[in-house]
């Protein structure tokens, strides 16, 4: 019987210290530190406002497109891509009836037209 008491005992104590312990509060923080401040959580910030889009003024808009039929060859070096070479090329190729004769008779290659399509034009006469 009284092993029976101890063991009882034994296992009531385990459960007591287990229960116990999980209920342990947290330790405290180490000496000269205070803990943080308890804060709300963040609040996700708010998407950037953008700039909205001036629509380009068609009269400005054509004032700078670079003529490729008429453009000096110091204009048209001043393209992305157009070196000497390039800008000869095009000179030698006029008259074009469209921008896009530049890479379609093989004047400059289609990567170089693609990033300046938007700046030059071939007005007829």
């Amino acid at each position: 019987m009284k092993t029976l008491l101890r063991a009882v005992a034994l296992v009531t104590s385990l459960v007591v210290s287990s229960v116990v312990f999980a209920q342990s509060p947290q330790p405290a923080a180490p000496a000269g530190k205070a803990p943080p401040p308890m804060t709300a959580p963040a609040k996700p910030a708010k998407p950037a406002e953008s700039k909205p889009v001036e629509p380009a003024k068609p009269a400005d808009a054509k004032a700078a497109l670079i003529d490729i039929n008429t453009a000096a060859k110091a204009d048209l070096q001043a393209l992305t891509g157009i070196g000497d070479v390039r800008a000869d090329a095009i000179i030698k190729g006029r008259p074009y009836k469209g921008k896009d004769e530049l890479y379609q008779k093989n004047v400059i290659p289609r990567g170089i037209y693609d990033k300046i399509k938007d700046k030059i034009i071939a007005k007829q006469k």
